[in-house]
């Protein structure tokens, strides 16, 4: 989505932080950005800038975690996975889910390759939908 990033992540370790994760993911991600800004698009530079007292900060995501819930069975799993191949369509940005180009909605109903990589689903997880 041009404005907001929906994910589901399936940590590989029993024992994990949820917020070392989602560090992990965001801050390489901001920091590619302000570089891209900083090369081709400065005049955005103000708009993503706050002083804080003598520091100067630049943010690229909203300040606050974000919306994390543990999804625990395949069937409320798929049903967040049709939310987010749905998000662009409600958006009006495509017609169908498998337009726009981020979506592993392509993936998930068997046409083909996305440009990131995705899991497949564990058989258990599809048994309990």
């Amino acid at each position: 989505m041009p404005d907001h990033v929906h994910l589901v992540v399936w940590p590989r370790r029993t024992d994990y932080d949820i917020a070392e994760i989602r560090r992990a993911i965001k801050s390489p991600v901001a920091r590619q950005a302000m570089e891209y800004l900083e090369e081709n698009s400065p005049e955005w530079l103000p708009k993503v800038t706050r002083q804080r007292g003598e520091r100067t900060e630049r943010l690229f995501w909203q300040s606050g975690g974000g919306y994390d819930r543990n999804i625990t069975c395949g069937k409320t799993l798929l049903e967040m996975v049709d939310y987010i191949h749905a998000n662009p369509v409600r958006k009006g940005l495509v017609p169908a889910a498998s337009q726009w180009k981020w979506s592993s909605a392509v993936h998930f109903h068997g046409g083909g390759a996305v440009p990131l990589e995705v899991d497949a689903i564990p058989r258990e997880w599809l048994e309990s939908y």
